[in-house]
């Protein structure tokens, strides 16, 4: 049979363990919140590279081609 001071003790593990459970819970749910936020930047920033991309694609376009013989004003 348990003695009053094994209970008193297994009682203290079990309410140092319930805290421990909801310090962890609260820090989980602080690092969901932190996930979640980096994860629209992360998003954002594709995009805003994609967009880059496509603007340096279309400068690109826009640019004389390298191998045609240069144009010369009429004099």
């Amino acid at each position: 049979m348990v003695n009053p001071t094994q209970i008193e003790q297994i009682t203290e593990r079990v309410e140092r363990l319930l805290l421990r459970h909801e310090e962890l819970q609260r820090t989980n749910k602080l690092l969901e919140k932190q996930v979640d936020g980096l994860t629209q930047e992360r998003d954002s920033l594709q995009s805003r590279l994609n967009a880059a991309r496509a603007r340096v694609d279309a400068l690109l376009d826009r640019l004389p081609d390298s191998n045609a013989s240069p144009q010369r004003s009429p004099q």
